[in-house]
C-alpha cells in the first residue's frame, strides 16, 4: 500500500458499498429459478410454458439493458414491466403487480445471499465509526431495503440509493453524489467498493469520490487496466475492508 493511498485511507468518513457480486453474490440453483418462472407465469395468467415465458422475458430484459446501459438510465418497476417486458398485456393489470413480478423475476436469475463475512463486516465499520451507505444498479425498488430490514442491517446504513428509484445509474456521477448528500458527507471523504472496474471505477472518479476500491470476478482479477479504470486497491473478499480502515472512534 502506497503512501498516497494510506493518506486517503486517513481521509475517509463514509463508506458506500455496492449489493450485486460486492455486498450479495447470486447462486444459480436450478430449483430455486424453476419455481420463481412457474410463479412469474401464474402472476400474469399465461397458459404459455414457462421456461418458454421467462426466456422472452429473458429477450426482452437485454433489449432494456442495452437502453439503460446507454443511457445511464434506470426505469421504474412500472415502467419496466408495462414498457418493456410485457407491453402486450394491459398495463393496469401488469403495473399492479410490477413489484412481484420484480421480485419473482430478479429469484429467476437465482437466490442471493450476503457474501461470506458480509453483515460482521458491516457491524463492524459502522461501530469502527464509519458512515455507511449503498449505491447499487437494480430494477427492484422494495427487495432491497427489505432484505436490510428481515436480516436487521437496515440501522447501520444512511443512505441506500437505488437506481430503480433515483432514476440514474451507475456509472452517472448524480447518483454517488446523492448518496454523499444523503449521507451529509462530501464526496472527498467516501470510498465507494464495488465489483466493476469500468462501471465503479469511472463513476466514482466523475463523482469526486476520495477512494474506489473493487472486489472483482475471478475472471477479471488479471486485467489490464487502463488509468482511468485503475482502483485505489483491489480485494479479494469484503472482510478485507477490515484490514483498510481503522477505528475512527479514537480519535473524535
Amino acid at each position: 500500500m502506497t503512501a498516497q493511498t494510506i493518506a486517503k485511507i486517513a481521509d475517509i468518513n463514509a463508506i458506500f458499498l455496492d449489493v450485486g457480486n460486492t455486498l450479495r453474490i447470486l447462486l444459480k440453483e436450478e430449483p430455486h429459478r424453476a419455481a420463481a418462472r412457474i410463479e412469474i407465469a401464474k402472476l400474469v395468467g399465461t397458459t404459455q410454458d414457462p421456461d418458454s415465458f421467462v426466456a422472452e422475458l429473458d429477450r426482452r430484459y437485454k433489449l432494456y439493458r442495452k437502453w439503460a446501459f446507454d443511457n445511464m438510465l434506470e426505469a421504474s418497476e412500472k415502467e419496466l414491466w408495462t414498457r418493456w417486458l410485457l407491453p402486450d398485456y394491459p398495463a393496469e393489470t401488469i403495473s399492479s403487480l410490477s413489484a412481484q413480478l420484480t421480485f419473482q423475476f430478479r429469484q429467476s436469475m437465482g437466490r442471493r445471499v450476503v457474501a461470506e463475512g458480509g453483515a460482521e463486516t458491516i457491524i463492524e465499520l459502522y461501530k469502527r465509526g464509519y458512515v455507511l451507505g449503498i449505491i447499487s444498479n437494480v430494477i427492484t425498488e422494495r427487495e432491497i431495503p427489505e432484505w436490510l430490514e428481515a436480516d436487521g442491517l437496515a440501522p447501520y446504513f444512511k443512505s441506500v440509493m437505488l437506481s430503480s428509484v433515483f432514476g440514474k445509474r451507475k456509472p452517472d456521477a448524480s447518483i454517488y453524489l446523492e448518496g454523499a448528500r444523503q449521507a451529509e458527507v462530501t464526496p472527498e471523504q467516501c470510498v465507494y467498493i464495488g465489483d466493476n472496474f469500468a462501471r465503479d471505477v469511472e463513476g466514482t472518479r466523475h463523482a469526486g469520490f476520495g477512494m474506489v476500491i473493487i472486489m472483482p470476478d475471478e475472471d477479471d482479477k488479471d486485467m489490464v487496466l487502463p488509468p482511468e479504470q485503475t482502483p485505489d486497491l483491489v480485494i479479494e473478499r469484503l472482510t478485507d475492508l477490515l484490514n483498510i480502515f481503522p477505528s475512527k472512534v479514537a480519535f473524535k
